[in-house]
């Protein structure tokens, strides 16, 4: 369930839209509040006003790559976690390139599961299965 604060937002950015769209139903599924974005500008544009706690940011990104996304995040939001995933071969360039410009980010390779990505949130934003229930007791 969702808090007021919006502490459980979680925004998703792939251009590959079966992806975006299938984390953004496991996410919601789960009680997070989630919106999905198929472009850096989308995501950019979108999270200025819904300020999301999480993004899962693809790498490669038509016109602005996922790790300029993240830097970015970062600077207008920096209570927002990043996690950066690609299909593409994750090299040490990427990573010196984001270390370079003063930032570090895990890049997780893909194929990789909705669970790791659940399980990612869950100690990233605190949210478990106590708080879930805790939240549907007080509805009631």
């Amino acid at each position: 369930m969702s808090e007021p604060n919006g502490s459980f937002r979680v925004l998703i950015v792939d251009d590959e839209k079966s992806i975006s769209d299938s984390l953004g139903l496991v996410f919601s599924a789960r009680g997070y509040e989630v919106r999905v974005a198929y472009t850096a500008e989308q995501a950019l544009e979108m999270s200025v006003i819904w300020r999301p706690r999480l993004a899962i940011v693809d790498v490669v990104l038509p016109k602005m790559s996922g790790i300029d996304l993240a830097i970015l995040f970062k600077e207008i939001l920096p209570d927002c976690h990043v996690i950066l995933f690609s299909g593409q071969l994750i090299t040490e360039e990427l990573a010196v390139e984001a270390s370079r410009r003063g930032h570090e980010f895990d890049i997780v390779p893909k194929p990789v599961g909705p669970i790791y990505f659940l399980e990612a949130a869950e100690k990233l934003l605190g949210k478990s299965s106590e708080t879930e229930a805790s939240a549907a007791n007080k509805t009631r």
